[in-house]
Protein backbone atom coordinates (compact mmCIF):
# COMPACT_ATOMS: atom_id res chain seq x y z
CA UNK A 1 0.00 0.00 0.00
CA UNK A 2 1.38 3.74 -0.66
CA UNK A 3 -0.02 6.89 1.14
CA UNK A 4 -1.80 9.43 -0.76
CA UNK A 5 -2.59 12.46 0.69
CA UNK A 6 -3.90 11.89 4.02
CA UNK A 7 -5.31 7.84 2.50
CA UNK A 8 -3.65 4.84 2.12
CA UNK A 9 -4.63 3.64 -1.48
CA UNK A 10 -4.46 -0.26 -1.15
CA UNK A 11 -2.85 -2.24 -4.43
CA UNK A 12 -6.38 -4.18 -4.88
CA UNK A 13 -7.24 -5.71 -7.82
CA UNK A 14 -9.22 -4.07 -10.05
CA UNK A 15 -11.55 -5.56 -13.10
CA UNK A 16 -10.88 -6.16 -16.43
CA UNK A 17 -12.83 -3.00 -17.67
CA UNK A 18 -9.82 -0.95 -15.77
CA UNK A 19 -7.01 -2.69 -16.87
CA UNK A 20 -8.47 -2.13 -20.15
CA UNK A 21 -8.65 1.76 -19.67
CA UNK A 22 -5.24 1.90 -17.83
CA UNK A 23 -3.69 -0.01 -21.26
CA UNK A 24 -5.45 2.33 -23.86
CA UNK A 25 -4.18 5.50 -21.49
CA UNK A 26 -0.63 4.19 -21.28
CA UNK A 27 -0.29 4.44 -25.04
CA UNK A 28 -2.05 7.86 -25.55
CA UNK A 29 -4.92 10.60 -23.53
CA UNK A 30 -8.20 9.51 -24.59
CA UNK A 31 -11.31 10.81 -23.80
CA UNK A 32 -14.06 8.40 -22.34
CA UNK A 33 -15.82 7.50 -26.26
CA UNK A 34 -12.28 7.18 -27.70
CA UNK A 35 -11.39 4.68 -24.56
CA UNK A 36 -14.19 2.42 -25.15
CA UNK A 37 -13.39 2.25 -29.33
CA UNK A 38 -9.53 1.15 -28.37
CA UNK A 39 -11.14 -1.16 -26.34
CA UNK A 40 -13.81 -2.54 -28.38
CA UNK A 41 -10.98 -2.62 -31.72
CA UNK A 42 -8.37 -4.45 -29.42
CA UNK A 43 -10.12 -6.49 -27.25
CA UNK A 44 -13.33 -7.08 -29.03
CA UNK A 45 -15.12 -6.36 -25.47
CA UNK A 46 -18.08 -3.40 -25.55
CA UNK A 47 -18.27 -1.53 -22.19
CA UNK A 48 -21.13 0.34 -21.58
CA UNK A 49 -20.93 4.48 -20.19
CA UNK A 50 -21.92 3.12 -17.00
CA UNK A 51 -19.17 0.70 -16.44
CA UNK A 52 -16.95 2.93 -18.44
CA UNK A 53 -17.35 5.79 -16.22
CA UNK A 54 -17.36 4.03 -13.09
CA UNK A 55 -14.31 2.19 -13.56
CA UNK A 56 -13.04 5.71 -14.75
CA UNK A 57 -13.77 7.29 -11.16
CA UNK A 58 -12.65 4.19 -9.60
CA UNK A 59 -9.28 5.29 -10.99
CA UNK A 60 -9.48 8.83 -10.32
CA UNK A 61 -9.70 8.45 -6.77
CA UNK A 62 -7.45 5.61 -6.75
CA UNK A 63 -4.63 8.58 -8.33
CA UNK A 64 -4.25 6.40 -11.33
CA UNK A 65 -5.50 8.33 -14.09
CA UNK A 66 -6.47 12.26 -14.06
CA UNK A 67 -8.52 14.77 -16.22
CA UNK A 68 -7.18 17.01 -18.45
CA UNK A 69 -8.18 20.68 -19.44
CA UNK A 70 -10.33 20.50 -22.45
CA UNK A 71 -11.52 22.95 -24.75
CA UNK A 72 -14.50 21.55 -25.56
CA UNK A 73 -17.10 19.01 -23.96
CA UNK A 74 -14.26 15.94 -23.61
CA UNK A 75 -12.95 15.42 -21.09
CA UNK A 76 -9.24 13.77 -22.00
CA UNK A 77 -8.22 11.04 -19.62
CA UNK A 78 -3.64 10.61 -18.98
CA UNK A 79 -2.39 8.16 -17.17
CA UNK A 80 -0.45 9.14 -14.41
CA UNK A 81 3.06 7.90 -12.73
CA UNK A 82 1.21 5.64 -9.93
CA UNK A 83 -0.87 4.43 -12.57
CA UNK A 84 2.01 3.40 -14.80
CA UNK A 85 3.57 1.87 -11.97
CA UNK A 86 0.31 -0.07 -11.22
CA UNK A 87 -0.12 -1.15 -14.17
CA UNK A 88 3.41 -2.59 -14.96
CA UNK A 89 2.53 -4.54 -11.83
CA UNK A 90 -0.67 -6.23 -12.57
CA UNK A 91 0.98 -7.13 -16.14
CA UNK A 92 4.18 -8.91 -14.73
CA UNK A 93 1.71 -10.46 -12.28
CA UNK A 94 -0.53 -11.87 -15.43
CA UNK A 95 2.49 -12.98 -16.90
CA UNK A 96 3.11 -15.17 -14.02
CA UNK A 97 -0.23 -16.36 -14.18
CA UNK A 98 0.18 -16.90 -17.64
CA UNK A 99 3.83 -19.04 -17.76
CA UNK A 100 2.39 -20.95 -14.99
CA UNK A 101 -0.98 -21.89 -17.06
CA UNK A 102 0.74 -22.61 -20.07
CA UNK A 103 3.26 -24.72 -18.31
CA UNK A 104 0.70 -26.83 -16.47
CA UNK A 105 -0.67 -27.26 -19.73
CA UNK A 106 2.34 -28.06 -21.12
CA UNK A 107 2.57 -25.86 -23.97
CA UNK A 108 6.16 -24.65 -22.69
Amino acid sequence: MFKRGDRVVGKNKFSEPTLFILISLAEENRHGYAIMEDIEKNYDVKLGPGTLYGAISRLEKAGYIEVLESQDRKKPYKLTEEGQIYLTEQIKEIQKVTSLGLKRLGLV
